[in-house]
């Protein structure tokens, strides 16, 4: 996987117990049209402090021009962020 750490546009659900769950996403690339990406199935849920922020690592799936991906997308609490962190 390749690291990227690019600041993402998410739509995502949050339970009344306070679970996030990340949908979809819409990542701009260098000088192109933005990409609209549906999460299709969570693989992984873990929290790690980066730099001393506390952040919650999401593992998941998705199909991406026709191939199944598996990429890491992270979202920094503080600053009410999401990461696209790995791909």
């Amino acid at each position: 996987m390749k690291v990227l750490m690019k600041s993402v546009d998410m739509i995502c659900i949050s339970s009344c117990e306070g679970v996030i769950t990340p949908i979809k996403f819409r990542w701009f690339e260098d000088g192109q049209e933005p990409k609209i990406i549906r999460i299709d199935r969570i693989l992984d849920r873990k929290t790690e402090k980066l730099a001393g922020n506390l952040m919650l690592v999401f593992t998941v799936q998705s199909i991406i021009n026709g191939v199944e991906r598996i990429f890491e997308m992270k979202y920094e609490a503080s600053t009410y962020k999401w990461y696209l962190y790995k791909l």
